[in-house]
């Protein structure tokens, strides 16, 4: 087994998500593990990078721009040929409509490495629920 350069670290996770900001999953594959693993998108499930790609392509078709910043929040932490990280991402899509859709997700991206390089075999990207607490 090839030992990776590095761990992880936040401008990895940036360059994943300026890869997602080219609207194209074919771009971003190369930092994705094929086969079976579990990935959560905001509202899908996935078994499979290959599922996360066809049901990611559906969603971007509908927008024509997107940028997304991940946060002074970001946090890794490697063990072994695993390491994990969390941030918060700031992102602005814009729809062919012209409309935006702008807000804080917060993502959660697990990392293996293969051959050498770090390849995500999980990730979960959640909203933020906007509950007001009770007075």
């Amino acid at each position: 087994m090839n030992s990776p350069e590095k761990a992880p670290d936040r401008a990895l996770m940036q360059e994943v998500l300026n890869a997602w900001a080219t609207l194209n999953p074919a771009s971003v594959a190369q930092f994705y593990a094929s086969g079976q693993n579990i990935f959560f998108d905001v509202d899908a499930r996935y078994e499979s990078w290959e599922q996360y790609q066809q049901g990611a392509a559906r969603l971007l078709a509908n927008y024509q721009a997107a940028t997304s910043t991940v946060s002074d929040d970001a946090r890794i932490y490697a063990a072994g040929q695993y390491a994990w990280g969390t941030a918060t991402v700031r992102f602005d899509m814009t729809r062919h409509s012209g409309q935006h859709d702008m807000g804080n997700m917060r993502w959660t991206v697990v990392w293996k490495e293969q051959n050498g390089k770090w390849l995500i075999v999980h990730e979960h990207g959640s909203m933020p629920l906007a509950v007001k607490p009770e007075s």
